[in-house]
């Protein structure tokens, strides 16, 4: 579909890309990767034709349709949520108002033998035909399950998009250009705005659903499960990995001990020559060897190391006071903005030490009620902070506050304490501030920049609280593996608000779940919190192991009627999914796993009837698309109204598979 010969791009001399060669094929799930400032948007803007290179070739397929989602964008603000979505579809709203003047003029003509009348006939049959293959008559359904599953509800539908923020502002953007089914999907950082189960929901679109795909992230966890081909950009060249990203990390870095040992051996081989031109340099005898010397130094083309990995900098915190036991306790805490309830009854204990997660959909509460904790807005109920508590937060408005008339080294310069003073530039170097950009003044960083600036800030004050708000928005993979070591290690308490599985993994020990105007306490990391949710969507069996999350001052779900079975614990912990697993099972009773695997076996059938179903109408496709290809087959309208009605079947064959798949994947 798109084909990238010996591409160039160089800005103010300095190049970005070397002969840069590469081809996108259909169904392709590409993963761009390299350090930030590689060049990864700017290829994205060159594939999308917004932008043009310096030299080199994009060839790109006659017809075909790319979607661009940039990182930030201009948007709109004078429609309402669904009508932003439909301009997705304005091309069928022109053809439905063609063949609503069509249809009305055919309706007040009699001339019925008439050449002209004829011509109104059959180009009214055309564009019919062609509205209907390209699913007009039921696309508002399709707009209204993709706007459902990035986390809106039918009551935002109506909603100017004023009212919302940029994040979900975005994320219309995002539905519109899934809804437009492009043939190659170009994302940049799709996921900054994204709640857990609208990137869980993303990661089924992408994978099932879509064309060919390119995307930039730095969610690990994200791009492992929707791409299967890694282009990584590195040393200004492109190294194309047909494999997911944690199959490439490790070819990389096989690649990368290869170089060293080449490089090592080269300086070896330049060290001996040059040794060998100074020792002989003056020696009339050995003037020819030198000379010859001389002409093999200067042919020798220098091994290039891809970029320096500094994953082994240990980032620690300063060492903090010991706070008291429990640095945060609520007790039937409420908060309400006029008639809306955010949340109520919030009854949690955070003890000294712990690491927990805040998780749940976007406008849930999570943030408010950090913001409850910072004492920065009023609520209902009570919440102490414990004794000789210092908290450390970080939100996205707290970059506004840097002083931007100072330095980026002087930034970090005015808080760093003790050694770590002599390790600045290390720190900044890790969080994409290396070299020059040190030196840069705050007042000139953009938003992402000073996100991160205000991070390594907070990194280095003395405190035994932290509190993080989505930390890893405008981190790469190697910043994001420093600041996680770096949490791991803090010795004090850490609350972190984040929707990024593979950063939360291993960092935290509790997770508490905001929804429905609730706080629900799950103990154990978040991929058992995942796996837990899975398992609760199972009849009777979600109201069984509430308890283990029940609501804050909520009473407890009754126990399975069951007498074999043990009783679950309010705080009942399950390290692994294995150990979940034997918990659920000792709670089933013969009937209910019976009954169980009768639902299982439905599901499965389910699914292998959708496949089955898919199969049988793509080959009706290919065999009238193979039709439509000939002269004859091109002037018959039979063929596209019979070739819109499989378009629509498949549509509807692949959403019953799609649904059918995740049943199914609730119940494993």
């Amino acid at each position: 579909m798109i084909s990238i010969d010996k591409l160039g791009v160089e800005f103010s001399a300095t190049p970005l890309f070397i002969d840069a060669s590469f081809v996108v094929n259909p169904k392709d799930r590409i993963a761009l990767v390299g350090k930030n400032g590689a060049g990864k948007s700017t290829m994205l803007k060159i594939i999308a034709g917004m932008q043009e290179p310096t030299y080199g070739q994009v060839s790109r397929q006659k017809d075909i349709t790319i979607g661009y989602l940039p990182q930030v964008m201009v948007l709109a603000d004078s429609r309402t949520v669904m009508e932003e979505a439909e301009t997705a579809f304005a091309h069928i709203s022109e053809m439905q108002e063609r063949l609503d003047k069509m249809n009305e003029e055919i309706a007040h003509r009699t001339d019925y033998e008439s050449e002209s009348y004829m011509a109104l006939i059959e180009k009214f049959t055309h564009e019919n035909d062609r509205f209907t293959m390209m699913g007009g008559a039921n696309y508002h359904a399709e707009l209204e399950r993709t706007l459902q599953g990035l986390g809106f509800q039918r009551a935002d539908f109506d909603r100017p998009t004023a009212e919302f923020s940029g994040g979900w502002r975005m994320r219309i953007e995002l539905a519109k250009l899934l809804l437009q089914k492009p043939d190659l999907l170009l994302l940049d950082e799709p996921t900054n705005h994204l709640d857990i189960g609208s990137i869980q929901w993303l990661e089924q679109f992408l994978a099932q659903r879509a064309n060919a795909v390119m995307l930039v992230s730095h969610d690990r966890a994200f791009i492992n499960h929707v791409t299967n081909r890694t282009i990584e950009i590195t040393c200004h060249r492109i190294n194309d990995y047909k494999v997911k990203y944690d199959e490439y990390v490790k070819l990389r870095d096989e690649r990368r001990e290869q170089q060293l040992r080449a490089y090592e051996n080269q300086q070896k081989e330049i060290a001996d020559i040059k040794q060998f031109i100074e020792t002989f340099r003056y020696k009339p005898t050995k003037s020819n060897q030198v000379q010859s010397r001389i002409k093999m130094l200067e042919k020798i083309v220098p091994i290039e190391v891809d970029e320096v990995d500094t994953s082994n900098l240990h980032l620690k915190f300063p060492p903090c006071l010991r706070s008291g036991d429990y640095p945060i306790i609520c007790e039937d805490v409420k908060k309400e903005y006029g008639a809306h309830l955010v949340f109520s009854n919030v009854n949690l204990t955070i003890k000294r030490g712990e690491k927990v997660a805040f998780v749940g959909n976007n406008g849930e509460g999570k943030s408010t009620l950090v913001k409850c904790i910072m004492g920065e807005i009023p609520f209902d109920g009570h919440l102490k902070v414990g004794h000789n508590v210092q908290i450390g937060y970080f939100a996205q408005n707290q970059a506004q506050l840097l002083d931007g008339n100072i330095t980026v080294f002087d930034t970090i310069d005015r808080v760093a304490k003790g050694d770590i003073r002599l390790k600045i530039r290390d720190i900044l170097g890790a969080f994409m501030f290396g070299g020059e950009a040190s030196d840069k003044y705050v007042k000139v960083l953009s938003g992402g920049e000073r996100s991160r600036l205000a991070m390594i800030r907070l990194l280095l004050e003395p405190v035994n609280l932290l509190i993080l708000d989505e930390p890893t928005n405008h981190l790469d993979m190697q910043s994001k593996d420093v600041l996680k070591q770096a949490i791991k290690e803090f010795d004090g308490t850490a609350i972190i608000v984040s929707h990024d599985r593979d950063f939360l993994d291993g960092l935290v020990e509790k997770v508490y779940e905001f929804g429905g105007g609730k706080v629900r306490e799950h103990l154990g990391g978040i991929y058992d919190f995942l796996q837990k949710k899975q398992i609760e969507s199972l009849s009777q069996l979600g109201q069984n192991l509430s308890s283990t999350g029940s609501p804050s001052g909520g009473t407890q779900s009754p126990q399975p009627s069951n007498s074999n079975a043990k009783p679950v614990t309010p705080n009942a912990q399950f390290s692994t999914p294995k150990d979940l697993g034997s918990k659920v099972q000792s709670l089933l009773s013969y009937a209910e796993m019976k009954e169980r695997n009768k639902t299982i076996k439905k599901a499965e059938k389910a699914v292998e009837a959708a496949e089955q179903k898919i199969a049988k109408l793509e080959k009706e496709i290919a065999e009238i698309e193979a039709q439509l290809a000939t002269p004859q087959g091109a002037s018959d309208t039979t063929l596209f109204t019979r070739y819109g009605e499989l378009k629509n079947q498949l549509s509807a064959a692949e959403d019953e598979w799609t649904e059918a798949s995740m049943e199914l994947e609730s119940l494993l």
